[in-house]
């Protein structure tokens, strides 16, 4: 629905964003060739101030000169944070653009910096677990970003990054296509951040489908304290698979043909109509928000100013700096477990195992359970357990007799009430056992 409803307001943003003046009258740029365009969120220092279409190709991307090879280091990939196996975990690719080959270093920093901010804020803060983040290393003919310090500056960069982007000085883009091989250098891309060379504020929020897995792409800009909120709004999207809270003004109502929206983050229904239909939030209503107040229906939000309703005042998909109110907070750890698992071991399930064996399970997530069973009934006497020698696991009937041992996790959080949603918090692995 999101998608259906971006084209009828598309111009009243952009109208919005000249009003604000942050369209100036032409571009220093030639626009690229025809090839596929892109929707994307732009944001100001305040934060998101609406949407434009751009280029999915830069005009300034360096590309690969024939016979040419490329420079030492360009595609390294460099462990951040690695929890496990990329099919349990959600992996993060951060790569850079307008680093030289002797700033790679800066680099790493900056992605560190970057992946910091994002999860101090939660969910992330509980769930870092479950996540391994790569850096994608691209190695620059000219260090910094075009259009940095002002739009005449052009750099020659591995990704093409530029401000300026379609007369808006904040809006930072960048050549998807560069981005899409960059990524598939690293083990496995769920979401991804480019992290760009200046301290210029801006960045942008693609709304891609890669083949590669991942739904959308963030640019930030890497020496800037507070362009890292960016990444965590637009996580929201790609993840959480959240709707935009704010509106433009001077857009009509929400058109009633539409029907209900499919984010869980907006409704045609205010409070009274959410609790009796049992519909969307309807389980947190009155309860006090991480982002202050209470959860209730306030009008405004999809981009209309009537019509539609959010959950709370002033959440992280309102305003940059705020945190995910209770319902984002449940849809993103749902976008979590969509790619990561609460339960894994370094003894592969369905490994043959004896007495003689100690099997081990890792539990990613502060306070989710465990409970062992043999052949469907629960051994009790480890419930809790991370650790099991097999020799104190009683196997009854004739030696040689296959047996079942399964581990069973379930994450408990609070944070998470509606029962579908809960069947995602729970995995299991199971071996075969003999004595």
């Amino acid at each position: 629905m999101r998608n259906r409803r971006f084209g009828s307001i598309v111009l009243t943003g952009a109208l919005a964003l000249a009003a604000l003046g942050a369209v100036p009258a032409a571009s220093s740029a030639a626009e690229p060739g025809s090839g596929p365009r892109h929707r994307v969120e732009v944001f100001g220092e305040d934060g998101p101030t609406g949407h434009a279409t751009v280029p999915g190709a830069s005009p300034y991307l360096a590309g690969a000169r024939p016979g040419i090879a490329p420079a030492a280091g360009d595609g390294e990939v460099t462990p951040i944070l690695r929890s496990g196996a990329t099919a349990d975990k959600l992996d993060v690719v951060v790569i850079g653009d307008g680093y030289t080959a002797a700033e790679q270093e800066k680099f790493r920093a900056d992605a560190v910096a970057k992946w910091q901010e994002t999860s101090a804020v939660e969910p992330y803060a509980t769930y870092r677990g479950l996540f391994n983040v790569w850096a994608v290393s691209t190695v620059s003919t000219d260090s910094g970003i075009t259009g940095d310090p002002d739009r005449a500056t052009v750099r020659n960069t591995a990704l093409g990054s530029y401000f300026w982007c379609e007369d808006i000085e904040r809006l930072l883009c960048v050549d998807t296509g560069a981005v899409e091989r960059y990524a598939a250098k690293a083990p496995r891309a769920d979401l991804v951040l480019v992290v760009a060379n200046t301290a210029k504020y801006g960045g942008a929020g693609y709304n891609v489908a890669s083949p590669l897995g991942y739904d959308g792409i963030a640019t930030v800009a890497g020496s800037n304290a507070r362009s890292g909120q960016i990444a965590v709004h637009e996580t929201g999207h790609s993840l959480g698979k959240l709707a935009d809270e704010y509106f433009y003004e001077g857009t009509d109502t929400y058109p009633a043909e539409e029907g209900e929206p499919g984010e869980p983050n907006i409704s045609t229904l205010p409070a009274d109509r959410l609790a009796r239909e049992h519909a969307k939030w309807y389980r947190w209503l009155g309860r006090t928000s991480p982002d202050g107040g209470v959860v209730g229906a306030y009008e405004g939000g999809g981009y209309y100013p009537r019509g539609l309703y959010r959950p709370t005042e002033n959440s992280i998909m309102r305003s940059l700096g705020r945190e995910f109110n209770l319902p984002g907070r449940e849809a993103m750890i749902a976008g979590f477990y969509r790619h990561a698992v609460p339960l894994t071991s370094p003894t592969p399930a369905g490994t043959p195992l004896t007495r003689a064996d100690r099997l081990t399970v890792d539990l990613p997530v502060t306070g989710t359970t465990v409970r062992w069973s043999l052949d469907g009934r629960e051994l009790r006497q480890l419930r809790g357990r991370t650790a099991v020698d097999l020799v104190t696991v009683p196997l009854p009937g004739p030696r040689g007799r296959v047996h079942t041992l399964t581990a069973t996790a379930t994450d408990p959080t609070p944070a998470v009430l509606d029962p579908a949603l809960r069947v995602r918090l729970t995995a299991a692995l199971s071996w075969p056992v003999t004595r």
